[in-house]
């Protein structure tokens, strides 16, 4: 079986929450996806997905996704798409770093795969718990009771878990509002909810210092990516007793061998594109699982194809160790493909359909932007 052709298409996700508020005042009010479509030389077709969180979230955007698409994409050609880990090296040597355009194409691979030998993406991966996975929600920047209320309503949706955006400049309240926040957001906690409080490296040590110190005991969260770097990260890792987690620090797997070097964080939010694709994602879930990280599998944002890809790799780490997962389904408002993954009483399973099981909407692609054929 070999790569025959790979078309590329831009598709705009508006998001479902109107604008979307980060820590340093970023907001979003639309995402950029690049959709690849690979086609093998027997008529089986791959679909995979990169939609980065806009420009200001790590070093990732739209443009550059496809523009490094188009870099790799020729010396795909013509090689057999099953061959993951060869299929990567050759992306590797034809561009150095841009996982974000180097995901897009491992998830549509392994697509291919599942399809080639009618079994689901997640079999592959190692076989799905069949543990229904919680989801979380993604509260992003508000006033206190705002963030209350849309935790709210997200638990009346069955999820169980909720990621709380903070990291308020000094302008706006600073540690003392993010503070607040997280009080309010935390003031209805039900049994068996997991509180994540992400700052998105909006805070050096001193601001987060702060924040957790206005804060009163026995609040049970962990604290995602409070810092920008490793230096900040580690600083406060050594002087606060809230578990840390690692997220847009945490991109190649070298990154996830520092985490245990160190000893900087005792789990990561495993974003697909932001690993690679799922080849590196299941590398990244295998040294977590090793040294008993805990795991939130998600992506920085995306329609159905790319939850497709975080309900297979999520299916495969053991429930103890498994968080939740992200619905990036819900952030946005457009349908790209048909996928058999309702949410049940707060949880979700992956389907047993060959590859990532999706049905794409064709019709919503519009012509490829780009295509390259052997």
């Amino acid at each position: 079986m070999k790569i025959a052709r790979i078309e590329l298409y831009q598709v705009d996700l508006p998001y479902s929450g109107g604008v979307y508020h980060l820590s340093g005042g970023r907001t979003y009010s639309s995402f950029d996806a690049s959709i690849v479509r690979i086609v093998t030389d027997n008529g089986l077709e791959g679909w995979g997905e990169s939609t980065p969180f806009g420009s200001t979230y790590i070093a990732a955007h739209a443009a550059g996704a496809r523009a490094g698409i188009a870099e790799i994409a020729p010396h795909l050609l013509g090689q057999d798409p099953r061959q993951l880990d060869r299929i990567n090296d050759t992306m590797d040597d034809a561009l150095m770093g841009h996982n974000h355009a180097k995901s897009a194409i491992d998830l549509a691979c392994w697509d291919v795969f599942g399809k080639s030998v009618n079994m689901p993406v997640c079999a592959l991966l190692g076989g799905s718990t069949q543990i229904p996975m919680p989801i979380i929600s993604s509260i992003y920047a508000g006033t206190p009771q705002d963030m209350r209320a849309r935790v709210a309503d997200h638990r009346a949706r069955g999820y169980l878990g909720h990621s709380i955006k903070v990291g308020a400049l000094d302008s706006e309240g600073g540690p003392a509002l993010d503070a607040e926040r997280i009080r309010s957001a935390l003031a209805d906690r039900q049994p068996g909810e997991y509180f994540i409080v992400d700052a998105n490296g909006g805070l050096i040590p001193e601001t987060a210092l702060r924040m957790l110190n206005m804060l009163p005991s026995g609040l049970d969260f962990v604290l995602e990516s409070p810092c920008a770097t490793w230096r900040e990260t580690l600083s406060l890792r050594q002087r606060c007793n809230v578990p840390i987690v690692i997220d847009e620090l945490a991109q190649q797997d070298a990154d996830i061998a520092q985490i245990l070097a160190q000893d900087i964080a005792d789990g990561i939010g495993l974003k697909i594109s932001k690993a690679g694709g799922l080849t590196h994602g299941r590398r990244h879930r295998d040294i977590c699982r090793s040294a008993g990280l805990s795991m939130s599998v998600q992506d920085t944002v995306g329609s159905t194809i790319a939850f497709a890809a975080i309900a297979h790799l999520g299916a495969t780490v053991p429930p103890r160790l498994l968080r939740c997962i992200l619905d990036c389904r819900d952030m946005v408002t457009l349908e790209t493909a048909n996928f058999d993954a309702p949410v049940i009483n707060g949880g979700v399973l992956a389907p047993n359909a060959p590859g990532l099981g999706i049905t794409v909407h064709r019709d919503l692609m519009g012509a490829p932007i780009d295509a390259w054929t052997l």
